[in-house]
């Protein structure tokens, strides 16, 4: 008995169970946490800063997509064949 009372004292109490467990989940939740905040916050900053486009804006953007597309249709074509 004497022997196994000087082990225990060597080696210090027992962990408690369920105690690390809580511990990696807090660290599982804050490495999940932090990128997510971190997008929202600089989501919210580039919507603040965005401004709707006026109608000569607009147009140039949509003459710029649409012949993005006919390229994009006429090389299509053309590789099919």
């Amino acid at each position: 008995e004497e022997q196994c009372q000087r082990q225990r004292q060597q080696l210090g109490p027992a962990p408690v169970s369920g105690h690390s467990s809580i511990a990696m989940s807090t660290e599982a939740i804050d490495y999940v946490k932090k990128p997510a905040m971190d997008f929202i916050k600089d989501s919210w900053k580039l919507m603040r800063r965005c401004t709707k486009p006026d109608s000569t804006e607009f147009t140039k953007i949509a003459q710029a997509t649409s012949i993005g597309f006919f390229i994009m249709g006429v090389i299509g074509f053309f590789v099919k064949l």
